[in-house]
């Protein structure tokens, strides 16, 4: 299989720790649909990364289908659980994960318009979306080990990949003093090769 994306997205980083989790072998091929010679767009008609291409050369994407096939692929190392409640539950904190991504790159990208462009109260939008979400996860969270309590899942992947993307690019968004259980969750995830090794960078 091959997987298109960049070191930055955190929705390709997201796949990135999924496959490593479940031990599978891919190419990994660097792009961006923002680059003038990207070849995402003929892949992916919406133009978005990340995106796997499989043995066959189906394209699969939205980070959301990815994650769950691949899950699907081995029964190793199960991250969704069985068509439940509590697989409801795992989805959810994904959607909400992927919300904060979704809101920090569009800030990100209003922010690196030309100044008179910007549009403030749209970064601020976003930004209120982030803080309130970070607060609903730690209320979520609670002291529990993981996300969904004692094991390991892809609400934990989902989680870490959305608090490494706005340590990356939000800095002075100092959730781990607001929100300590959630820093201390991120850091036991960071000991795990599959974050450590995927780390976003320019």
């Amino acid at each position: 299989m091959k997987l298109i994306g960049s070191h930055t997205s955190p929705f390709a980083r997201k796949v990135r720790i999924v496959l490593a989790e479940k031990k599978i072998d891919y190419d990994f091929e660097i792009d961006s649909p923002w680059l003038e010679e990207s070849k995402v767009p003929t892949v992916n008609p919406l133009g978005k990364i990340p995106v796997l291409v499989l043995d066959d050369n189906t394209p699969l994407f939205d980070s959301r289908v990815i994650v769950e096939y691949i899950d699907n692929v081995t029964p190793n190392s199960k991250l969704f659980p069985a068509p439940n409640r509590e697989r409801t539950e795992v989805k959810r904190w994904e959607a909400l994960a992927d919300g904060i991504c979704d809101a920090g790159v569009a800030a990100f990208l209003e922010a690196k318009r030309p100044k008179k462009e910007q549009s403030a109260s749209w970064i601020a939008r976003q930004r209120d979306k982030i803080t309130r979400s970070l607060a609903f996860m730690s209320s979520e969270l609670g002291e529990k080990n993981f996300c969904m309590g004692t094991h390991f899942s892809l609400a934990d992947i989902a989680l870490g990949t959305a608090l490494g993307y706005l340590s990356f690019r939000f800095p002075d968004i100092n959730w781990q003093e607001t929100h300590p259980n959630l820093d201390k969750l991120n850091a036991k995830l960071l000991q795990r090769p599959s974050f450590a090794d995927t780390v976003p960078h320019d």
